[in-house]
């Protein structure tokens, strides 16, 4: 924030230094929260390989179990946004921590798999407490004009967390290998319970709760807006937010982008480790770590690109989707044709790895910033959550189809097919009236 954004929030210089403090501290204490929580997300898909060995289980099994979980994840997220808008925020994110460790805990030590099913459902509906109310918080400390950064740096822990729950398995194997996969469910499970200690002592939900006044939105269209749909809101009722935002013809087409994006990270998300094991032979640790170029590449595309459309088109976010959405398309045909057992081959596909994971997250990350573009103060939760919930009904439609391609058709069916959805969605991005919010 500058001096000029000083003025314009309606602080005195005191007062900002306050203000600025905190909002800080909550972008980055939430954006570890939230990396965290991975841990007791994607710890099933990355101890797959482990699973299917001691159970027997076959890649569709895997696939309608994480389904499973994306399906419940993206429902809650368009429910769970609405009601942190409306009964407030803070509570979600602590349920969402310790209701889904408990998930977790349970999780170990069942032996069925329709008992795991259901088990793994409802972690997916608790996980989706925590997305929708953090972005719903952080637009009640980040003005309109540093959103795209703000959104972009939560999103990029995100990626890093797909990174952190691969290290968190991984452990586990080391750490607890009596347990075999099951202790890739208990071990991770801590992780995001100790980070919500540290997160509820150090921040506060809103600027009210540390005495000061809401900030004065320095870009007037977004304040009018805002003053709009909240007069809206109270005229037609607590549920008039869905109606308004699938009303606009801008935010029906982000959607098909989110869901696109959606199945194309977790395509590759949850299927590359066991790509390591199946096609080339390597262990599952191996695999493992193999693959953390790509949750990497992940964290700094989904934080970098939104902060270059805050720059260059906040105004109109597509053109980044385009970019992307191309260079996704070609990083994931070249990972395809590259052996890792070879000394040159292995540093390509972590650079190809890296680069896809940059630039299909970085979709993510631009659709969330207009999410948050649309909903301003008012209602981030309520659009987040419809932008979450079509992203991962596109991450469960591609576990329940990937599982059973791989079965019957490969691992190229795969691939090509997540390239030729990244080219639709650049098709998509580059229409006209896409980009806004009217």
């Amino acid at each position: 924030m500058n001096e000029n954004e000083k003025n314009s929030l309606g602080y005195t210089p005191g007062e900002y230094v306050l203000f600025r403090k905190y909002a800080r501290r909550f972008l980055i204490l939430f954006a570890l929260l939230y990396m965290t929580i991975y841990c007791c997300r994607l710890n099933l898909g990355n101890a797959a390989a482990v699973i299917m060995e001691e159970e027997g289980w076959n890649s569709a099994d895997i696939g309608l179990l994480t389904s499973v979980l994306f399906w419940t994840y993206g429902i809650g997220q368009m429910v769970n946004g609405r009601l942190a808008d409306l009964f407030g925020a803070r509570r979600f994110i602590v349920m969402a921590v310790c209701l889904s460790a408990a998930c977790n805990v349970l999780l170990s030590f069942q032996k069925s798999i329709a008992v795991i099913a259901v088990i793994w459902a409802f972690n997916g509906f608790f996980q989706s407490m925590a997305w929708p109310p953090g972005l719903a918080i952080m637009s009640g400390w980040w003005p309109s004009g540093k959103r795209g950064f703000a959104s972009g740096f939560m999103q990029a822990f995100s990626g890093f967390g797909q990174a952190c729950a691969t290290l968190a398995v991984a452990l586990s194997l080391k750490l607890l290998p009596g347990m075999g996969w099951r202790g890739c469910f208990i071990l991770p499970a801590a992780i995001p319970v100790i980070m919500l200690v540290v997160y509820k002592l150090f921040t506060k939900n809103s600027p009210s709760d540390i005495g000061l006044a809401p900030y004065t939105e320095s870009n007037a269209r977004t304040a009018e807006t805002e003053a709009e749909m909240a007069a809206l809101i109270e005229k037609n009722g607590a549920l008039y937010p869905y109606r308004y935002v699938l009303s606009i013809k801008a935010f029906r087409a982000w959607l098909v982008i989110a869901m696109i994006g959606g199945l194309a990270r977790y395509g590759l998300t949850t299927w590359i480790p066991l790509y390591f094991t199946q096609r080339f032979g390597v262990d599952v640790t191996a695999g493992l770590l193999k693959s953390l170029a790509l949750p990497v590449g992940m964290g700094f595309g989904t934080f970098l690109v939104p902060v270059l459309t805050d720059r260059f088109c906040s105004g109109d976010r597509r053109p980044a989707v385009v970019i992307s959405a191309i260079v996704a398309a070609v990083s994931v045909i070249s990972f395809m044709t590259l052996d890792p057992r070879t000394a040159g081959g292995s540093v390509l596909v972590s650079i190809m790895l890296f680069i896809a994971g940059f630039a299909i997250y970085a979709i993510s990350g631009v659709s969330f910033a207009y999410a948050c573009d649309l909903g301003g103060r008012v209602f981030t939760a309520t659009c987040s959550g419809i932008i979450g919930f079509v992203a991962y009904s596109g991450a469960a439609l591609q576990s329940m189809i990937y599982g059973f391609i791989l079965e019957k058709a490969g691992w190229n069916t795969v691939f090509i097919s997540i390239a030729a959805l990244c080219f639709v969605s650049a098709f998509i991005a580059r229409r006209k009236n896409h980009g806004t919010a009217e």
